[in-house]
């Protein structure tokens, strides 16, 4: 719903209807509004619309939107008193292991803040879990590992089908650590940035080759049984290949 500026002029509504009316109804209510928070056009501290507005907006019950709030609490977006209405609270407070913040946060970083501390997180927990799969993998752990090494080499240059078991070699590393915590961690992380463009870029056949000599050198380190290499090759790999991909989304401005 536009609102009149002081000028009189129509302002465009923050929160849009559905071209679409979808079938999970909460759960669609939440994404959007999540969006729209994560994206500031909700900043933090201001009110959240009001119940019938919302309702009116998304046509759905009250019930629907009652429900979605408590979910947008639980996720740390908003903040619901009595009597006082619900509000934005500050980013600091969201829940960004929530796999719908995430994605929306994801979506929305531009500068690429959190997509760095994304891969900081990474390196440090999968540079841990490869020096744990250096001591603690089974042989048919490591003949996993180099069998998803061998299909990478057949793979460079298809570098969708390459990335599909980039994935794959990762996760079977963290695997045989048997470090079920970092594992879960990451692979929340992980599949909500391979979802944008801005963490995925575009990747060629040079860049796979060049990944996969950095697998080569972990791999040989875990072969090697070699906690304190597996763990260097492994924080080199991840580092590296984020700098091969990071290029900021440019500015439409410019």
């Amino acid at each position: 719903m536009a609102k009149s500026g002081r000028s009189g002029a129509e302002e465009p509504a923050v929160l849009k209807p559905w071209p679409r009316r979808p079938a999970r109804l909460a759960h669609a209510v939440v994404e959007s509004l999540t969006d729209t928070i994560v994206s500031g056009a909700i900043p933090p501290g201001s009110a959240l619309p009001v119940e019938p507005e919302l309702c009116e907006t998304f046509g759905v019950s009250r019930i629907t939107i009652r429900e979605a709030v408590k979910s947008l609490e639980a996720k740390g977006l908003v903040r619901a008193r009595q009597g006082s209405g619900t509000t934005v609270t500050q980013s600091e407070e969201w829940n960004l292991l929530d796999p719908v913040v995430l994605a929306a946060t994801v979506q929305h970083d531009d500068e690429l803040v959190v997509l760095d501390q994304l891969i900081g997180v990474r390196s440090a927990l999968e540079a841990q879990m490869a020096a744990q799969a250096a001591e603690l993998a089974t042989d048919d752990d490591l003949r996993d590992v180099e069998r998803l090494l061998a299909r990478l080499d057949e793979e460079t240059a298809t570098p969708e089908r390459f990335n599909e078991t980039d994935v794959l070699f990762h996760d079977r590393i963290m695997q045989a650590s048997r470090n079920r915590l970092g594992r879960s961690i990451i692979r929340i992380v992980h599949t909500q940035a391979r979802s944008t463009f801005l963490y995925t870029g575009t990747p060629d056949g040079h860049a796979c080759e060049q990944a996969n000599a950095e697998h080569r050198r972990i791999t040989e380190r875990l072969l090697s049984r070699d906690p304190q290499g597996a763990a260097q090759a492994m924080t080199d790999h991840i580092e590296a290949a984020w700098g091969r991909r990071r290029h900021p989304r440019p500015d439409p401005t410019v």
